[in-house]
């Protein structure tokens, strides 16, 4: 709507009480004659007093007001021609006030600055790894309140955001989002070097280093180094021995739940890996691929010291030790000692026979 005097400014309802205040002129004019209530009314349904400045719809709420404007800002850049930034909500409109700011609050430390001392404070944390905000329930820590307000939630086991189509629930918003994709089968981070596409961030990346050959995860016992955080994870058992999958039938435990899954096809009796060619099946894939070897005749493990040749990886590290002298096998009743291990196992009879 436009202001009823001289300089007939289009403004929202909001903002006219403020325009008017400010315009002295303005509150001469009025003195004790005029009321915002009475007029705006004359010119304005009291059901509908936000109006759009664009086409001039009437909206009964505010909230409805900001989610109308979406309607003509979508896709909108920058008005002010200065940083290029695009926009797909209503946040262009309060936009243009970044440009206005004064950065007066510098941090000392690196080239950012804020235009609230607040915002500066909250940024001096990365520089100090301060983290004020403790939970009460654990040792957690951080650095922005609302970031333990959604770890909290952990503890509290309150899921407020409910998958429709499954019904799975989850703490935060974010979570559920990347959920949908799930159903969706939307996956919109994609790979620039291939055609790999992927419904979460973390898998793109993850995915990248395997173009780069980058391996950031890297073991602090040994130069083991891994393009994934799980893998280190699982690398690092070796060391600690710790085996927390446990097979419910027997004793045996495994480092990896892979390990185990293939562990319980012995129980179970499951061969779901089966030849092409003479239908022999196998408990574990890479069984079914060093099978296919008398097929095909194929070698590929081959010996850096002679020209001997192997179908299976095992069958070299076994041949090599020929040429080091390598015994790994040793018996815990003398002090005999073998480079294969059933080697080992025929002497151990011959102990058994003595007895």
């Amino acid at each position: 709507m436009r202001c009823f005097f001289l300089c007939e400014k289009s403004l929202t309802y909001t903002f006219l009480s403020t325009h008017w205040t400010v315009e002295k002129s303005h509150m001469m004019q009025i003195g004790d004659s005029y009321s915002l209530e009475s007029d705006v009314n004359m010119n304005m349904s009291i059901d509908e007093p936000y109006t759009c400045e664009i086409c001039g719809t009437g909206l009964s709420r505010k909230t409805h007001l900001k989610r109308h404007m979406k309607i003509h800002t979508r896709g909108t850049a920058c008005s002010l021609d200065v940083c290029g930034a695009d926009f797909n909500d209503g946040s262009c409109l309060r936009h243009p006030r970044k440009h206005e700011e004064v950065l007066m609050y510098g941090c000392e430390i690196c080239d950012a600055a804020f235009s609230l001392k607040s915002n500066l404070h909250r940024h001096m944390q990365i520089h100090t790894g301060e983290k004020p905000y403790k939970c009460e329930f654990c040792d957690a820590a951080f650095a922005q309140k609302s970031n333990l307000q959604g770890h909290i939630k952990l503890h509290t086991g309150y899921k407020p955001y409910m998958c429709e189509i499954c019904r799975a629930n989850f703490f935060h918003k974010s979570n559920l989002k990347r959920h949908m994709r799930i159903h969706t089968g939307e996956k919109p981070y994609k790979c620039k070097t291939c055609d790999a596409a992927f419904s979460q961030t973390g898998d793109l990346k993850t995915h990248i280093r395997m173009h780069t050959g980058e391996k950031p995860f890297t073991c602090e016992i040994c130069d083991a180094a891994f393009a994934k955080k799980l893998d280190l994870q699982t690398h690092m058992r070796k060391h600690t021995g710790v085996k927390p999958f446990k097979c419910e039938i027997c004793d045996a435990a495994f480092f990896q739940t892979g390990d185990l899954h293939t562990h319980m096809r012995k129980h179970t009796g499951e061969k779901p890996y089966k030849c092409d060619t003479c239908g022999t099946a196998f408990t574990q894939s890479s069984s079914l691929q060093t099978h296919y070897r008398t097929h095909t005749g194929e070698k590929p493990f081959k010996c850096e010291v002679c020209d001997a040749a192997f179908s299976q990886r095992i069958s070299l590290q076994t041949h090599t030790r020929i040429h080091t002298g390598e015994k790994p096998f040793k018996c815990e009743l003398c002090d005999a000692a073998f480079s294969q291990k059933n080697n080992l196992k025929r002497h151990m009879s011959k102990h058994k026979e003595k007895k």
